[in-house]
């Protein structure tokens, strides 16, 4: 099932539910029918995801320092950057806008 993101300061991002799912799990939100991220909530959910980021780039870096192959890691779809890439750009976006995200499923 997709979920789509939606704000009047960027385009809508799409993403499968499982991915949704954790990423508003990340910046404190839950996936429900309807939802709603207040551009006052913004500041806030921006860090946590780009902790995660962090966090899960760095996770990265120490598996290919035990001689783990980069193409295992190609293979599994790419790290949390790539797939939160779209969600933290709209973040940012709506920040500057004063905006809210809204999604529904």
């Amino acid at each position: 099932m997709l979920v789509t993101f939606q704000s009047t300061a960027a385009p809508d991002v799409v993403m499968l539910r499982d991915l949704a799912q954790y990423l508003l799990g990340l910046v404190g939100k839950r996936l429900d029918t309807r939802g709603v991220i207040l551009h006052d909530e913004l500041p806030v959910a921006i860090r946590r995801l780009e902790a995660a980021i962090s966090d899960d780039q760095k996770a990265e870096l120490a598996l290919e320092l035990l001689q783990y192959s980069r193409d295992r890691s190609k293979a599994s779809g790419g790290g949390l950057s790539q797939r939160a890439w779209p969600f933290l750009a709209m973040m940012r976006e709506a920040r500057k806008h004063n905006a809210d995200i809204i999604w529904g499923l």
